[in-house]
Parts: structure tokens; sequence; C-alpha cells
């Protein structure tokens, strides 16, 4: 049973998110977890009439959103009507922080999906600069950012942006692989050469991702970095609309930025027209 978490502002392109991860996983037995995070009553309130109040209020709140949560759950069963897919749904107050990484741990989420919509616009409120920040900060699950304008489809090919600076782990690489596997999809792995020659440890990566993508359609693609990361990953996309996700470690992201101070997540998230999958490796 996959179990996948998907926060909502009930905005439209939060329901494209969940319509995607329907679709991703429609030949899947899933939980989906439809959340929306709420301000928490305010506790320094000290005279009583304006505690009853707050509290009146609070309720008042949460009976609302519990109320717009169960609308999406129905909409989504409905329009789906897929009998392998079941919903809860998870009226919480707390950060938007707070309660993705609670709900998370507390229930073996597998992937998170968020929307995004670009650097305008009101939404980018919640989904625009709110993603990088999950992105950012729950760095114990896998997130994918589902840009609005990007028209549901299964993606054919993936395209895994690295600079071989890590030897990955296989279960470092199973939220991609996964999804390969569901839908037979080919990776490019895209190795963006920032330097001159090859190391030892990139030497060492290269032969070891060849051995963990070996039961899966796979080719190295070798590009110079002239641009921002960004850019190059932007224009692979575009040549090929076969490329239905781009991957990238948030380990790479952290090391690449430190090197060349760009905003590489930032950047990625809100300029790709296609689903962004980040991993998350550990320190």
């Amino acid at each position: 049973m996959r179990k996948i978490l998907v926060p909502t502002d009930f905005s439209d392109n939060a329901y494209h998110a969940l319509r995607y991860a329907m679709h991703l996983f429609k030949n899947e037995p899933c939980t989906f977890y439809l959340l929306n995070a709420y301000a928490k009553e305010t506790s320094i309130l000290a005279v009583p009439l304006l505690k009853q109040t707050n509290t009146k209020l609070s309720q008042t709140v949460r009976q609302s959103v519990k109320h717009n949560l169960d609308q999406v759950r129905e909409i989504a069963k409905k329009e789906g009507i897929n009998p392998k897919h079941t919903f809860k749904t998870l009226p919480i107050a707390d950060t938007l922080l707070n309660a993705i990484g609670k709900t998370v741990l507390d229930n073996s989420i597998q992937y998170i999906f968020m929307g995004t919509k670009g650097t305008t616009g009101l939404k980018t409120v919640f989904f625009g600069s709110n993603t990088v920040k999950v992105i950012s900060k729950i760095n114990f699950c896998p997130l994918i950012a589902v840009p609005m304008e990007f028209e549901i489809d299964t993606p054919k090919e993936i395209v895994f942006a690295t600079g071989f600076e890590h030897v990955y782990d296989t279960y470092e690489l199973n939220p991609m692989i996964t999804l390969a596997k569901i839908w037979n999809a080919k990776i490019h792995v895209l190795h963006l050469i920032a330097g001159n020659g090859e190391t030892k440890t990139e030497a060492t990566a290269r032969k070891v991702i060849e051995d963990r993508l070996k039961d899966i359609q796979h080719d190295i693609l070798e590009v110079t970095k002239s641009n921002k990361i960004s850019t190059e990953i932007e224009k692979i996309t575009a040549l090929n609309p076969a490329i239905g996700m781009v991957v990238i470690i948030n380990y790479w992201h952290s090391f690449l930025e430190k090197l060349t101070h760009e905003s590489v997540i930032k950047n990625i998230t809100f300029n790709t027209k296609v689903p962004l999958l980040v991993l998350h490796l550990p320190d």
C-alpha cells in the first residue's frame, strides 16, 4: 500500500497535484492523506471572555477546514473512481512544516505531492515559497512538485541530474526507481560537468549508478555546464517532449549551491515545466 501525502490550501494547483498523484499511481493500491494546516488558537489570552471567543473561533475554523477537505475527498473519489485508492482527511491546527513533518513520520508517508505555480500570483503564497520551504526542511521524505501548467501524463522518460559527487546507495534512489518501474520509463542520467576532468569519486559514482540502474532502461548524458544548472535542465526538458519528470538530490543541491551560490531548488521548482522529484540524502 503506497502512502501519499498531499497538502492543500484548496486552490486549483493543489488539486492539480492531487490529480497527478492519483494518475501516477492509478494501478497501485494507495492511501492519499489530504492535509490542511491552519493556525493554532492563541494561548496568551488572559481574559476569560476572550479565551472563550478564541476557542469558538478555532472550532469554527476547524469545522470549515474539515468541510473543505471532505469536499476535496468526495470530488477526488468521484473523478478517480478507483477501488485501489482510499482517502483520509487531516485538518491540523499547526504550522504547515510541523503538520507535514508529523504526518510523514506518524504515517510512514512515501511521497509528498505539492503544486507550484511559478514566482507570480497570489497562490504562490502557499504553493510557491512554501513548496521550497518543505523541500528544504522536510529532508526525510521525497517530494514531487507539480507545475500547474503541466498537462497530466505518464512519464515516458525521466531526467536524473547529478554531478556524480556522491556514490548513491540503492535505497537512496528507490523513489525514482519505483516510478520508473511502474511506468517502464527510461532514465536519462544527466551528468552536469562543472570542472576539468573526472575525479576518482565521480568515476566510482558513475560505475555504481550504472549498476543500480541495470534493470531499467537508462543512458548517461554528458553536458558541460555553461549556464545556471536550472537553465541546463530546462533546456534538456524543452528539447525532449517525452521527458515527464526531473529528479534532483537535495544533497547535490546543497553542495552545488555552496560552489555556485545558485538557489538550485528554488529555480528548478519555479521554472520546470514538468514535475520535479526531490530526493534527500543524509548529510
